[in-house]
């Protein structure tokens, strides 16, 4: 197998929503009161019900060098066009030799978080209708064969949430985006059978839970002093808490088909956690009463929990103690961990050890199958190269643009840049914001 016949399907990238995403999808009794972008100084914001956000770009850095990757853009005229542009990220999936994308929203939080935590439910159930639509139909409905949709539902109401669940489920969307902790966000722990009717219609249509990196515990910063680089590496580890947690959880003696991603979790870890916790398990079954029904916390894993990567070398010389069937691999297109353009050529360096097969779980099959996604059927599999969709992007450029500008974070020459400087950043935006 060579790198050119590789056929990658991201199941961890990000869609910064254009200026009027909501504009055509709010209900007629809620229009005017839809987001909206507005110019502030020199930003572009989000505002809601009269609440700006804070950062807009949220670290959508890809096309610049790196030595940029430092200046948070500030407006939409300082990110990659593909960032935003269905037609235009298509383009820049093409020369990255991408086929498929499932992309997180920016602006609701992977999971929504901006509309579960409004006050008036009735405006946020309108707007998270709303962005599923646009996320629907027009971006991955946009662009036929590109895209696997995943939607947004209300934690505040599981009649809603179940009816919108079936509403997107019948026209074709298998992905739900799911805080990995709702219990940090003020709802009901994920052991508490408040849940069960989402469960139920997730594994009654087919539809996985996806769980981002951040969307409820985060990874912490150790101090003000440390560098920043400490914290960016400890961002994918940082939903094992939560991975545990699942694993320990009710739904899947209730919903045994039921299943659920690690979003941008990466895979090296999870066979020591996978270890740990069958020893926990064998250990301290008789006291804590903790019952499988005679299988191991590590079963539950094999069957029930998609992992992804992006470079990964370690996890996948490690296949073997996990379920090969239930690894996918990721770009993160446009946040500053994605390898565009050049994912192909990343990936390969940890893929080629592996068979033909393995490699075409990894890189799309196992997605394929999870997500309900089958591109081949639109494009012919003969177009979902590397080699087919780069013939495709000759007039992309993929050159490195210089001086895009943004929010610069202050820089202490010869000193690492830490994470009081970052939040100082972040600070002085957001101060900005309310003006």
């Amino acid at each position: 197998m060579k790198l050119d016949d590789l056929i990658l399907v991201s199941v961890d990238d990000h869609a910064i929503e254009p200026p009027d995403a909501f504009k055509h999808h709010m209900p007629e009794k809620f229009k005017g009161r839809e987001p909206r972008v507005e110019k502030r100084g020199e930003r572009d914001v989000w505002v809601f019900e009269d609440e700006a956000t804070g950062y807009m770009g949220l670290n959508s850095v890809v096309g610049r060098p790196k030595e940029e990757y430092g200046m948070e853009p500030l407006g939409y005229d300082q990110m990659r066009r593909g960032t935003w542009d269905v037609k235009a990220r298509v383009d820049d999936m093409n020369a990255n030799g991408v086929l498929g994308s499932l992309c997180f929203p920016t602006f609701p939080g992977f999971a929504g978080q901006r509309f579960q935590a409004h006050s008036n439910r009735d405006v946020a159930l309108a707007a998270i209708r709303a962005y599923n639509d646009w996320h629907l139909y027009d971006w991955c409905n946009a662009m036929p064969g590109r895209f696997i949709p995943l939607m947004l539902v209300p934690y505040w109401d599981m009649n809603a949430a179940v009816a919108e669940i079936k509403r997107l489920s019948a026209q074709g969307v298998h992905a739900l985006s799911f805080s990995d902790n709702p219990a940090r966000l003020g709802y009901p722990s994920i052991h508490d059978e408040y849940w069960d009717p989402m469960w139920k219609a997730c594994a009654d249509n087919n539809v996985v839970i996806c769980c981002h990196i951040g969307s409820g515990g985060k990874a912490e910063h150790a101090s003000d002093l440390s560098p920043i680089d400490a914290w960016i590496t400890t961002m994918p580890i940082s939903i094992a808490n939560a991975a545990a947690d699942w694993i320990w959880a009710p739904m899947w003696k209730k919903f045994p088909t039921l299943r659920m991603a690690l979003s941008e979790g990466s895979i090296g870890w999870v066979p020591y956690l996978l270890e740990r916790a069958d020893f926990t398990h064998r250990h301290h079954k008789a006291w804590t009463n903790a019952d499988f029904g005679g299988k191991m916390p590590s079963d539950i894993f094999y069957k029930h929990f998609i992992t992804c990567f992006i470079e990964d070398n370690f996890g996948l010389q490690n296949l073997h103690f996990m379920n090969e069937d239930m690894v996918t691999w990721e770009s993160d297109y446009p946040h500053s961990d994605c390898t565009w353009p050049e994912s192909p050529e990343t990936v390969w360096a940890g893929l080629k050890h592996l068979t033909r097969q393995q490699i075409d779980k990894v890189t799309h099959l196992n997605a394929m199958r999870e997500f309900s996604y089958d591109p081949f059927s639109i494009l012919g599999r003969e177009n979902c190269t590397v080699a087919a969709l780069r013939a495709q992007a000759t007039h992309v450029s993929i050159e490195p643009a210089l001086g895009l500008g943004g929010a610069e974070v202050t820089r202490k020459d010869g000193k690492p840049v830490t994470s009081g400087d970052i939040n100082a950043m972040f600070d002085a935006a957001d101060a900005k914001t309310a003006i």
